[in-house]
């Protein structure tokens, strides 16, 4: 059975970890490690982050977060209605950033990337941006169980 959820909150830096708290919440169910809870949280708090830090430029605004749970997957879709991004594929490029006067790494969707199974950017400019992630459970229990069977 699918399992539904949808979070909107003020895009202020002190919401950032009410949102990973809520969607780890939320994921618990499916069972996750704590490495794999672990990666959802940094890759919710990256998604959240730039929302407040690029899109907004931490002026404020409202964030939405929706997530989806069915068997052991986990969708989570993190929306703004900020400024959009203007070229994703350049965005999505380790250490590129906007923010250079606050010493941003440039490594947000990587670290989003790197943590999650599936990742997808959209973005309008002036309508606000998109992130959509995947997280699979269970991946590290069947590789451990194998290790041990042979």
């Amino acid at each position: 059975m699918k399992n539904y959820m949808k979070l909107e909150f003020s895009a202020i830096s002190e919401n950032e970890p009410f949102a990973r708290s809520t969607v780890a919440a939320f994921c618990v169910r499916l069972n996750p490690t704590l490495d794999e809870l672990s990666d959802v949280k940094t890759a919710v708090s990256e998604a959240v982050t730039n929302c407040i830090v690029h899109a907004y430029e931490g002026k404020g605004g409202k964030i939405t977060i929706e997530c989806e749970a069915e068997e052991d997957v986990l969708h989570i879709r993190i929306s703004d209605e900020g400024k959009g991004i203007e070229d994703i594929a350049q965005a999505i490029e380790p250490f590129f950033t906007t923010a250079e006067e606050e010493e941003r790494s440039g490594m947000g969707f990587t670290i989003m990337q790197t943590f999650m199974n599936g990742f997808k950017v959209e973005s309008q400019k002036g309508v606000g941006t998109t992130v959509a992630m995947t997280k699979k459970f269970g991946g590290n229990k069947e590789t451990e169980v194998k290790a041990h069977a042979q």
